[in-house]
């Protein structure tokens, strides 16, 4: 089965970052590098990636037909995405283990979702 392992930031988190010294953000950028590799070795990886930093998102509406491109997203948000893991595994509770694993998760939570197979499947 497929989880998507979503991983937020918020303005306090930003901070955070900026102010660790050097080698604590080399030591989580290690601890990012080590999770990848090792799902990657497992075979369970599928696809992992850092998004941009939010203000250079675009929010898109179709409204009567015409496409409306906006900056994104709104002052008022108080978390981002920052970015996300694609995994497959045996079971949620194996993608809990390697959600457990991301630096943030000792700040912040981390999103644990299934994907679905079939977008038939009522939900």
């Amino acid at each position: 089965m497929k989880y998507v392992i979503l991983i937020r930031h918020n303005l306090k988190a930003l901070e955070l970052w900026a102010s660790m010294p050097a080698e604590e953000r080399a030591e989580g950028l290690a601890a990012y590098a080590a999770l990848t590799e090792d799902l990657a070795a497992s075979g369970e990886l599928v696809v992992s990636e850092a998004l941009a930093h939010p203000s250079t998102a675009k929010l898109v509406d179709v409204r009567d037909g015409k496409v409306i491109a906006s900056d994104g997203p709104y002052a008022e948000v108080k978390e981002h995405l920052a970015g996300f893991y694609l995994i497959e595994c045996d079971s949620i509770d194996r993608a809990i283990q390697v959600a457990a694993r991301i630096p943030e998760a000792a700040f912040a939570q981390i999103e644990v979702r299934p994907v679905l197979d079939d977008i038939s499947v009522d939900v």
